[in-house]
C-alpha cells in the first residue's frame, strides 16, 4: 500500500494557476488570521501525547474546516483513538465517544423515546450523536443497521425519531476508526456510507526515530490516559471564522476543470469498477480550498488538488477483482491517474 499523502509541505509559488489578489475586509482578515494561528496550534497540543502523525492531524483540521467527516484507518496500536481524544481536548467543543460493538442498537447512537411515569408521556432522550465531535470507535464492528443510524446525521445533520426531526449541534463532525487487517466479526461499510466521509486518512506505523521517542516518553512516566497537559487552543468561533475564510478562497475555472477531469478519469479507469461520484468532486474541491487557506493563500492551485486527491478519493473508488488480484491498490490507481491527467499551467 502506498504511503499516505504528507500534508503540510511546501507552499506553492504565487504565480501558480488560480492566483489573484485578495479582497477580504480587514476585520474578516484579522479573524481569519487568528483562526489560522489557533488551528495551527492544534499540532503542538496533539504532539504532547501523539508522536508524529502530522499529516493525519492536518487532514483532521481540513475536515473540520469543511464541516466534513473523517474515517481513520490503521493497524491496532497506532494511536487512532488517542489521536481523536487528544484533538477533542485541544478543541473547546463537546465530545462523545461510542464504542461500536456487534450488539449496539441504532437507538444507542441516536437516542430514543422513553416513557416518563411522572408525566405519563414519552420524551426523547438524546443519544451520544448529539455532540460536536463524535468518535465512532471501530465502526466496522457493528452491524449495518446500526452503521446506517449515522447516515442521516452525517448528511442532514439531524436525527428523525417518530417523524420528528431534531437538529444536531453545530459544528458536528464524525471521526470513525477502523482496522484494515481484521475481517472476522466485522461489517465493511457500504459504498454509500463511505461516500459520506469527506476524507479517509491512513494512520501509518511510526518511523524508527518516532518509535524511539515514544518509548522514551513511556519510560519517563507518560500515561496516555492522562490528557491534563493538553489545553484547548481553538473552539467553535475559530472554526466558524476559518470556514468563512475558506469559502472566500478563489477557484480558477481551469483548476475546477482539472478536478472534474481527475474524477471523470476514475470512472473510465480499467482497474476500477466504481469511480468517483460528483459528490467526490465537490469534496476534493472543498479540501483543496481548505488546504490552500491553511497554507496562507486565497487561491487554489493544481498542487493543492494533487495533495488532497488520495485522502479525499481513495475510499470513493472500488477496484475490479482482477486488478485487486494483481496487487493493485486504490492509492496506486489514483497515483497513475494523477500522473496522466494533465494539470493546468
Amino acid at each position: 500500500m502506498n504511503p499516505p499523502v504528507e500534508l503540510g509541505k511546501d507552499d506553492v509559488p504565487g504565480g501558480a494557476p488560480g492566483a489573484r489578489p485578495g479582497a477580504i475586509p480587514e476585520d474578516a482578515r484579522r479573524q481569519a488570521e487568528t483562526a489560522r494561528a489557533a488551528l495551527a496550534a492544534l499540532r503542538g497540543e496533539v504532539a504532547k501525547t501523539v508522536v508524529g502523525q502530522d499529516s493525519v492531524v492536518t487532514g483532521l483540521v481540513i475536515a473540520l474546516l469543511c464541516r466534513g467527516h473523517v474515517l481513520l484507518e490503521g493497524v491496532p496500536g497506532t494511536a487512532k483513538t488517542l489521536l481523536i481524544k487528544t484533538l477533542s481536548r485541544a478543541l473547546d467543543l463537546d465530545f462523545k465517544r461510542v464504542q461500536f460493538t456487534p450488539d449496539l442498537m441504532p437507538g444507542d447512537v441516536t437516542g430514543s423515546l422513553v416513557y416518563d411515569n411522572r408525566t405519563a408521556e414519552f420524551e426523547f432522550r438524546e443519544g451520544p450523536v448529539f455532540t460536536n465531535l463524535l468518535l465512532a470507535d471501530e465502526i466496522n464492528r457493528t452491524p449495518p443497521k446500526t452503521q446506517a443510524s449515522l447516515l442521516e446525521a452525517m448528511e442532514e445533520r439531524q436525527v428523525s425519531v417518530e417523524g420528528s426531526a431534531r437538529a444536531l449541534p453545530d459544528p458536528f463532525v464524525v471521526c470513525a476508526t477502523q482496522n484494515p487487517i481484521e475481517y472476522e466479526g466485522t461489517y465493511p461499510l457500504p459504498e454509500a456510507q463511505l461516500d459520506r466521509f469527506l476524507v479517509k486518512l491512513t494512520v501509518p506505523v511510526p518511523t524508527r526515530d518516532e518509535e524511539i521517542s515514544m518509548l522514551q516518553r513511556h519510560a519517563s512516566g507518560f500515561d496516555p490516559r492522562d490528557l491534563s497537559e493538553v489545553k484547548a487552543v481553538a473552539g467553535a468561533a475559530e472554526l466558524a471564522a476559518g470556514q468563512a475564510a475558506v469559502r472566500t478562497v478563489h477557484l480558477d475555472p481551469k483548476v475546477a476543470a482539472y478536478v472534474v477531469d481527475l474524477c471523470r478519469a476514475t470512472r473510465q479507469s480499467p482497474s476500477l469498477q466504481l469511480g468517483v461520484s460528483p459528490r467526490g468532486a465537490t469534496a476534493l474541491l472543498a479540501t483543496a480550498r481548505a488546504w490552500a487557506w491553511l497554507s496562507g493563500r486565497d487561491y487554489v492551485t493544481p498542487d493543492d488538488v494533487k495533495a488532497l486527491a488520495r485522502p479525499t478519493l481513495r475510499h470513493r473508488v472500488q477496484l475490479r477483482p482482477e486488478a485487486e488480484l494483481e496487487g493493485a491498490t486504490a492509492d496506486g490507481v489514483l497515483e497513475g491517474i494523477l500522473a496522466h491527467v494533465p494539470a493546468p499551467r
